[in-house]
């Protein structure tokens, strides 16, 4: 927190008290909207959300049991504001980024308590800091100063903060420092300003940026029926709407296992405590596949249980986004992992219900589509402000996925309804799906991507050239998608006429997307081989099965059945492909595309 000489400080008092919003007096001609206020005897800290002629009205965001009217209010005259520099990644938050793991250190009684007041970065800790500008170098916003080693595979770019710039006068030689040591010093006009490798930022205030770009890279997460039919592209925003049981968790724990992302900021905003608590323990013990260190290395997790007060919600899903615009500023790729917003949305209904204003659809406030949307709009790719040492611009990006926990799985709920029109890809889980064990539960019936012509160059850049199937990764994703859509369609009429009395190509329809079913849209996210596919055994599995599609058509013309022709072996050995073969040994999945030629070829004549 800012300190306040004793002079300046700004003080009112209780005068009424609601759950977790209480009203003040006193101080309504001394804050702005968002200011922070604090309750001394207490130390309960809160946020101002309105303010009238002669009187204000905060949100708490701790619990105000045994808070009494009249007690002393101070303003703190800054809104609630991320402490960014180097300790954040494989650091555990709660909403309003107080150190959850020094805070259990000190305190064993296993819960959270009242007014604890921790700085959110460690003020001992020493950090070897490499200097990568010069003395009377000038210098402007953005711009990187030197670097830190934060984890094994990262590198912390200490960069000059926002809305700053002038000669550099003094920089910091190479060795080891706190985050609160003096590093570099800018001078404009006569006026010199001292720096740290500390910044602040406030969570309601987006980090300037030189301009949006057009997402051009995906983010390949490793799940099959995502990378294939429902990209998300780096920059890109994602819901996962579904109810209790679909996989919406396990989704999120193998994106940030797996998505490509440099550094993921897992928020769990309202989560029942025994799920925050299996996640932090996943990340511990689960190795990241691209360093071998342990997952959390290249993780910030934001937890805010379901037993915290719901004011503490909204500043969970704020104070993720601006730690992961921070890394983004560095030029790094940032996923964040928001599960759920639903009850971030219903925290804002029992909030809106307290201070008494007009409900709209479902008792939701009428401005929850400003509110998401004010959450989302953080996403994209963007060129970041000031340049590297080497003069070169950077391009960073934060991907936002968010789950939704509709009552009953019902999408024409509001907060899912208006997230549809926020988001550019939607994963919906089909409960039919889930009850079936077929994981992940991403009905290709009600999914799309709105990403898909902006990737295409990249995945066409990476296709596998096999001369028997002309197709690339667009052309794959299409025909996947009419062969999903027509099993669908013909459905109703199967179950009229029984499969065996349908037209032969209606058959092989349904022969070809019942193996895409159980060998590709399936995977087993526990199993050591299924639980990732990179992207060439994704196209040549794939591929192999539209092999079979588009050489069955042909043998249709000369009435032949192509499912007559295959061995049972040699399907069983197709539907094993994503469970047997590892990602590394793609000669085995070509061997078996020879097979499946080779087998057509005599079958041809």
């Amino acid at each position: 927190m800012i300190k306040i000489k004793e002079k300046d400080i700004k003080c009112g008092y209780v005068s009424a008290i609601n759950g977790s919003l209480i009203k003040i007096k006193g101080l309504e001609s001394h804050v702005h909207l968002f200011d922070l206020i604090n309750i001394p005897k207490y130390n309960i800290l809160g946020e101002v959300i309105q303010i009238y002629s002669n009187h204000i009205i905060a949100q708490c965001f701790e619990i105000t049991t045994n808070l009494q009217l009249n007690e002393e209010v101070i303003s703190l005259d800054e809104p609630l504001s991320m402490e960014l520099g180097p300790g954040l990644l494989a650091s555990v938050f709660d909403g309003i980024q107080r150190p959850l793991g020094k805070v259990f250190k000190n305190y064993k009684s296993g819960k959270l308590e009242r007014g604890l007041k921790f700085p959110s970065l460690s003020r001992t800790k020493k950090w070897h800091f490499t200097p990568l500008r010069k003395i009377n170098d000038e210098v402007q916003t953005g711009d990187i100063i030197g670097s830190v080693k934060e984890t094994i595979f990262l590198e912390h770019k200490i960069m000059v903060p926002p809305f700053f710039e002038g000669k550099l006068s003094f920089i910091a030689h190479e060795g080891d420092y706190t985050i609160t040591h003096e590093i570099f010093r800018i001078k404009k006009n006569n006026t010199e300003h001292s720096f740290s490798m500390l910044q602040k930022w406030p969570i309601t205030k987006n980090r300037p940026y030189m301009r949006k770009e057009d997402p051009k890279d995906p983010l390949i997460t490793g799940i099959r029926i995502i990378d294939l039919l429902f990209p998300i592209a780096k920059g890109g925003t994602t819901a996962i709407p579904g109810g209790f049981g679909t996989g919406k968790t396990v989704i999120q724990q193998l994106l940030a296992k797996w998505c490509n992302a440099d550094v993921v900021v897992f928020i769990g905003c309202g989560e029942p405590g025994n799920e925050i608590a299996n996640v932090l323990k996943q990340f511990t013990e689960i190795n990241d596949p691209q360093s071998g260190k342990p997952l959390l290395e290249r993780v910030i997790l934001i937890a805010n249980t379901s037993n915290m007060p719901v004011s503490a919600r909204e500043a969970s899903l704020f104070s993720g986004v601006t730690i992961a615009e921070y890394y983004r500023d560095m030029g790094y790729d940032v996923a964040v992992l928001a599960d759920s917003t639903s009850r971030w949305a219903e925290s804002l209904r029992e909030i809106s219900g307290l201070l008494e204003e007009m409900p709209a659809e479902e008792g939701y406030p009428a401005y929850l589509p400003s509110k998401l949307s004010s959450f989302y709009e953080r996403a994209g790719v963007v060129r970041t402000l000031g340049r590297d040492q080497l003069g070169k611009e950077r391009t960073g990006s934060i991907s936002i996925i968010g789950t939704i926990s509709p009552p009953a799985g019902d999408f024409s709920e509001p907060v899912t309804s208006t997230t549809k029109r926020l988001v550019q890809v939607l994963w919906a889980l089909d409960p039919k799906l889930a009850y079936l064990k077929h994981y992940p539960a991403i009905s290709w019936v009600n999914s799309y991507s709105n990403y898909s012509q902006f990737i295409s160059e990249w995945w066409y850049e990476r296709d596998i050239d096999w001369p028997e199937i002309d197709v690339d990764w667009s052309k794959c994703r299409k025909q996947v998608n009419e062969i999903l859509s027509q099993e669908q369609e013909l459905q109703h009429v199967l179950q009229l006429v029984g499969e065996k009395n349908l037209p032969e190509e209606h058959q092989l329809v349904l022969f070809i997307a019942k193996i895409i079913r159980n060998g590709f849209t399936i995977q087993n996210a526990f199993d050591e081989i299924d639980a990732y596919t990179n992207i060439k055994k994704l196209l040549g599995i794939i591929k192999i099965m539209l092999i079979i599609y588009n050489e069955g058509k042909n043998l249709i013309e000369r009435g032949v059945l192509i499912e007559d022709l295959l061995e049972p072996d040699l399907i069983d050995s197709i539907l094993r492909i994503s469970q047997s073969v590892p990602n590394e040994d793609f000669q085995r999945i070509e061997r078996i595309k020879d097979k499946l030629i080779q087998k057509l070829r005599i079958s041809a004549f």
